[in-house]
Formats: C-alpha cells, structure tokens, sequence
C-alpha cells in the first residue's frame, strides 16, 4: 500500500533526534540541544516588520509559482554582485526553503539508474532527495586530516553520473572549499559533461576565510545549479524561504515541478526576504561574530574532554572524532541518556561519518559551557 520509493529513503536523523529530544523535555529533562541547524537568534526586526506590513497591506493572495518579481530581481542583483553569477531575474526560482530547491532539483535531472556524486560526509537531505528520484548515491571520501576538503575523485565518475554536489560552507564539517579544490571539482564537470548542484546556504557564515561560488568559474554558468536562501543567514528557518537558479532549460522543468507541488513560496513571507537582502546587513555580521566565539569555546572543550576535533571554517558545527570512547551512535546515546546532551551521530552524514557526532553549536555560551561540564562528568 505503500510506494516503493519511500523505502529507498531514510528518516532525517538530526529530525528524529531532535524529536526525542523534545519529548524528553516536554516530560521535564533539561535537554541541551546540539542536533538541529537552527541559529538560536531571532529573525531580525525590520524584516518580521515587511512581511507584517505585506500582509497587513494585503499580500495574501497566490503569488507568482515562481516568486514576486521584486525578489527575483534582488536575488539576481545579489548573486552578480557578490557571488558574481551573471544571472538575470528569468534565471531565479524561488522556492519554501532551500530544501525544497534541492529536491526539486533531484527530481528534475536525475533519472532511474543515474548516479550523483556526494563528498562523504554530506549533509543528510541530499541522499534522500537522490533516492526519491531512483538515482544512487555514489559516497566520495574525504578525510579529517585534510579537513574534509575532496581531491582528485575522477576514479568514482562513470558513465551513469550525472551531477555532483558540492556544498560550501558545508555541513556537517564546517569545511570551506578554496578555489583550488572549486576548480578541481569544475574540471572533472566540464572533462566529463556533469552537473554541478552548490549548496550556498552557509556562505556569509563564514569565518577568515572567503566564499567562491563554483558557478562563477570559467566554462561552469551553464552546467551549475546554485541553491541559496535565507534561513541560516539572517535566522528565518521557519519562513521556508530560498532561491536557485540554473540554465534556462534547467529551470523550466523545476518550475514545473513546484507549480504542480507547492505552487510557491509564501506570498508575504517574500517580502520579508526582500527587506533581508536590501535592509541592513549588521545584523548578520552580529550573528557570525557570536558564531565564532561560540565555535572557539566549543573546540577548545571538546578537544580538553579527549574528542579531536578541527575547528570548522564555516557554518555552525563541529564535527567530533570520538572513537576514543566508542562510535558515533554509541556515544551520541550516552550523552543523550546520561549527560541528557542531543547531538548527531556522524553515520548519519555519510559511510565516513561512523565515528563522528555533529555538534550544532546555534545556542548560547552558557548552554555550551553547561553541555561541556555534563559531558566531562559522562567520559572523566
């Protein structure tokens, strides 16, 4: 009674984490949550107050399936002056969160038996939206020596690959691809005729370090799909708001799959976008501030409790090796039941994941030093 489809797929592990974690607290345990990536902050005020004033003024009603022309046009500005895409506001499509952007994307290039390329670990949506669409996901391994930054992976191309992933800022590492490791990804595009799917999500959560979008390199405008939205960036995860953009022919199978699925993003919803892209930026630039102090407190504990953990150059998570006390899983439980500490198991993320856990560091300095000092009581 059930599609097939559905068992190909897993269920999200950072949500059924994060659900149990909820319960516990509902039954009155004090749960410290690290499993979601959510920034902690409120959405900033003067965009609550556009979409307020939107709605308010009557924007209610459907809106364009593939968003209000004021967004896409600012989305367009944005990606050329500061990612430097040469994209036109016929080139954007906006959609309810960039997780909705990555599915449609799946399941309008992939196909049964086709194969898309993932750098292991990788966040956890993207093998499922694989799956849905009955392609396969081929796992590149990466290692934390080199800071989960791929190399020279041609060996994994066949003749059924037809996309790759690359996602930077990335989760679950925090890792930062620099141009060399961008230009190698878009050779091996170019050598072998694939498209590339970059998950821009993270990039203004980005410490001393600079974001390349990989579509902005020679010979990629035509084979990249960029996906981006607003919810790390300026805290609007529940708004269910993002962006992509792609080849015009491209687009124009997406577009259909979202006017036949969602239709479109909330119509006042992308009014507030609008504000987060044209209104004041400082905000942001606070929340990456608290980011990294939150981050430097974070692995410096984790490293004094015995993990080893590199300090991420982007996003908001640590990615701990813990084999010392056991696998992934094992430990995640043991903080869960004892230091009552939800974080994600690395498998979750990936074959190469199976001795880390994902620790979200979106919550405030006294939760993280409270979460340090139970967790040395659990592994002292």
């Amino acid at each position: 009674m059930t599609s097939a489809r559905l068992k190909r797929v897993e269920e999200s592990a950072t949500i059924r984490i994060s659900n149990i974690a909820n319960r516990m607290a509902k039954d009155g345990v004090d749960v410290i949550n690290f499993s979601l990536g959510e920034p902690d902050f409120n959405t900033p005020k003067n965009i609550c107050d556009a979409a307020a004033k939107a709605m308010y003024e009557g924007m209610t009603h459907y809106a364009p399936s593939a968003g209000i022309p004021e967004l896409r046009t600012a989305i367009a500005e944005k990606l050329r002056t500061e990612n430097k895409l040469d994209v036109t506001e016929a080139e954007v499509l906006v959609t309810p969160g960039a997780k909705q952007a990555i599915f449609e994307i799946m399941m309008g290039v992939l196909a049964d038996g086709d194969e898309a390329l993932l750098f292991d670990p990788a966040w956890v949506t993207y093998d499922a939206c694989i799956r849905f669409a009955g392609a396969d996901t081929v796992w590149v391994p990466t290692t934390p020596e080199k800071g989960f930054i791929p190399e020279d992976f041609s060996e994994y191309i066949t003749d059924k690959t037809k996309l790759i992933v690359a996602n930077t800022p990335g989760n679950p590492t925090g890792g930062v691809f620099g141009k060399k490791t961008l230009k190698c990804i878009a050779d091996l595009a170019i050598d072998h005729d694939l498209l590339v799917v970059s998950d821009e999500i993270y990039e203004k959560i980005i410490y001393d370090r600079e974001h390349i979008s990989i579509g902005s390199l020679e010979g990629m405008q035509d084979r990249t799909i960029t996906v981006n939205g607003f919810s790390k960036a300026y805290a609007m995860t529940g708004w269910r708001l993002g962006y992509l953009t792609a080849p015009p022919e491209i687009l124009k199978l997406l577009q259909k799959i979202q006017s036949h699925s969602v239709s479109s993003a909330t119509t006042f919803v992308q009014y507030g976008g609008l504000e987060a892209l044209q209104g004041p930026q400082d905000k942001v630039t606070e929340m990456v501030d608290r980011f990294r102090m939150r981050r430097d407190i974070l692995i410096d504990g984790l490293n004094n409790l015995g993990f080893n953990c590199k300090k991420p150059e982007g996003a908001f998570y640590a990615f701990a090796d813990v084999s010392e006390f056991g696998s992934g899983t094992e430990v995640a439980e043991k903080l869960l039941k004892e230091a009552h500490v939800a974080v994600t198991p690395g498998i979750a993320f990936g074959p190469s994941g199976e001795n880390f856990l994902r620790i979200s560091y979106a919550t405030s300095v006294d939760r993280i030093s409270e979460a340090l000092e139970r967790m040395e009581k659990v592994f002292s």
